[in-house]
């Protein structure tokens, strides 16, 4: 059926429907749900329920799905990801196939980047799926397994993409061990209720800010570990630790070659005969030269790749993950292969023992469970390959409700890093000046941080938005569009945020965000700018590049970056930012590898575990 006869024909039955009771409407989406089962087939119900959710969006809540809203819906139902810039209303456009697919009831999960959006979506929709007659769970990091249990058995579940992973590995593991007890033991006794899996049998999942969650996020497994004998670990503290003090000594190309696309460090015949060289400490004295090579090679790639307040913040003494594609802390996640450790050795933190691996899901390979999958974001057609090739998903651009006006001024490029923040000062001043609102997005807590100083230095009142101020965010971003407010933020005020404006402002020129460097992802750059001239308001965005850009070293390496500085001084600014678009596009590409490379293996992994009677198949879910 062709769009402009879709949105007829919803429209037409939402009219139907308007003069309807609250019971009439709920018989209506009882009957859809007999129809659905008996069927198995959504498309026949798509008008009947999209007009049934507008009808009860617009009667409970006041909103009312515009036209490009029923078409993303539409895409999702189909097992699109639909691209639906920022600002378009992607939280109550997700109504439209968490309904249609709960008709089943066999339960619907919705995944989205934070327990605070999981929770506040599900509380903010709940009346829609209330009043159609279908129960509504979140899922938040705190809850006991009961809890879980409950909210799982829902028709519609809201939560994270961790929390769901972490939920099936524990359900798999006890599955794991009563399938072994069974085996070593026999008997087919019923396991206890706490045992019993949380999670129903796969169904149906739609992910929020897909981009994020199947992309970024999907280079990081989801880790379950299990403890070993503290006792045997001390001379591995000590190895870490004193990795971590010689790190530094190691010099790339001489001691050292680095391998960018795998992030890979190989000791040359210098770098091995340095490693026998240095002192030790006499506890070291029974360890193996390809040992102690082996955590070299770790301790230098942790020294050179992994940055406090970029990749990382110490909390309380615990190093803490940062996820620089949404600037927030990821709770409960560890590096592995040693990288965590080594990384506690680095910032002299309490080294934590290592532990063996109880369970280990990657997002690929739990979301490739579902034999439903959708998504939304505001940034996928640049990912578009990616998402057919991997997840078997095609990408529907949705058009915005109304013609964007915003405004990208030419990119300023400066000529080092100090010059640059200069100039963004600068350029703050002038706009702070008329009044206008704005949103100044930095990489790393890091940079956020330099540039308060700055700011402060100048008398400059700000404000500043990072990991660190994670229980002010809601009342930071609710702020951010008022008249001559300055807000310094990291990715949090990229994703799941709305920053309103005034008619004031608008008559000022709207919000004006700047980008104070290139991420490795355009993605995210396109995600920051979206903070502006959303539905039709005015707005303006000013990116900064520095020919130092630590992106210009991440993609080339550090003699091929300086090479470009040395020789690229006297070269028009359009020069540099191809170089630096350039730049971006090849981590892009690395990026991509290392994710269907990681794909690929835990593919081979899974089969040998399911050839070897290793993993259970979870058909008794539900």
């Amino acid at each position: 059926m062709k769009p402009a006869l879709f949105l007829s024909r919803v429209k037409s039955q939402a009219v139907e429907y308007k003069s309807l009771s609250d019971s009439q409407l709920r018989d209506i989406a009882l009957n859809l749900g007999f129809e659905s089962r008996q069927k198995n087939n959504i498309r026949p119900l798509l008008v009947r329920g999209f007009a049934l959710v507008q009808t009860v969006a617009d009667r409970k809540l006041e909103m009312r799905h515009y036209e490009v809203q029923l078409i993303g819906g539409r895409a999702m139902c189909e097992g699109h990801v639909a691209e639906m810039k920022t600002g378009e209303g992607k939280t109550l456009a997700a109504t439209l196939p968490m309904f249609i697919h709960a008709l089943q009831g066999r339960g619907t999960l919705l995944a989205t980047s934070n327990d605070y959006l999981a929770r506040r979506d599900a509380e903010w929709m709940q009346p829609i799926y209330q009043t159609l007659g279908m129960t509504v769970g979140v899922i938040q990091t705190e809850m006991a397994r009961e809890q879980r249990r409950a909210a799982y058995k829902c028709d519609i579940t809201y939560g994270t993409m961790k929390e769901f992973g972490f939920d099936f590995l524990r359900d798999h593991s006890q599955l794991r061990t009563q399938e072994q007890q069974k085996m070593w033991f026999g008997g087919d006794a019923a396991a206890p209720a706490a045992a019993q899996p949380v999670h129903r049998k796969p169904h149906f999942i739609l992910i929020d800010e897909a981009d994020s969650i199947l992309i970024d996020d999907a280079r990081t497994p989801l880790i379950i570990s299990s403890a070993e004998d503290d006792s045997t670990h001390e001379q591995q503290r000590e190895l870490y630790s004193w990795t971590a003090r010689s790190a530094p000594e190691f010099v790339e190309d001489e001691h050292y070659w680095y391998d960018r696309e795998k992030r890979k460090v190989d000791l040359t015949p210098e770098g091995t005969s340095l490693v026998r060289a240095l002192p030790k400490p006499e506890i070291l004295a029974g360890v193996g030269l390809l040992e102690m090579y082996d955590f070299m090679e770790r301790g230098i790639q942790v020294d050179r790749d992994y940055k406090n307040d970029r990749d990382f913040v110490v909390r309380e003494g615990e190093v803490v993950i940062v996820d620089e594609a949404t600037g927030r802390i990821s709770e409960g996640r560890r590096w592995s292969r040693g990288i965590h450790q080594a990384i506690e050795a680095k910032e002299d933190v309490e080294i934590t023992m290592d532990t063996n691996t109880s369970a280990k899901i990657t997002v690929q390979a739990f979301v490739s469970r579902f034999p439903l999958l959708a998504g939304m974001t505001g940034t996928a057609a640049s990912s578009s390959k990616e998402f057919r090739k991997i997840y078997r998903m095609p990408v529907s651009i949705v058009p915005p409700n109304r013609p964007s006006v915003r405004i990208e001024e030419p990119t300023i490029v400066a000529a080092d890093e100090d010059s640059k923040w200069n100039l963004i000062v600068n350029n703050i001043k002038e706009v702070h000046a008329i009044g206008r609102p704005i949103l100044v997005g930095t990489r790393s807590i890091a940079k956020s941080e330099k540039l308060s100083s700055l700011l402060s230095a100048g008398g400059i009142e700000h404000e500043v938005l990072n990991a660190r101020q994670i229980e002010r965010e809601a009342e930071i971003v609710a702020r951010a569009g008022e008249k001559g407010r300055i807000t310094v933020a990291t990715n949090m005020a990229g994703r799941g945020t709305d920053i309103t404006i005034s008619d004031e402002v608008k008559e000022l020129g709207g919000l004006y965000v700047i980008g104070t460097e290139l991420h490795q992802s355009s993605r995210i750059d396109q995600q920051l700018f979206g903070r502006c001239a959303r539905q039709g308001d005015p707005g303006s965005v000013q990116q900064f590049i520095a020919y130092d850009d630590q992106l210009l070293e991440t993609a080339f390496g550090k003699a091929t970056a300086d090479r470009y500085v040395k020789t690229g001084k006297s070269r028009p600014d359009e020069w540099w930012i191809k170089i630096m678009k350039r730049a971006q596009h090849k981590v892009e590409n690395q990026h991509y590898r290392s994710r269907k490379i990681l794909m690929y293996n835990e593919k081979q992994v899974a089969k040998s575990q399911r050839e070897m009677g290793l993993d259970p198949i979870l058909d008794n879910f539900d």
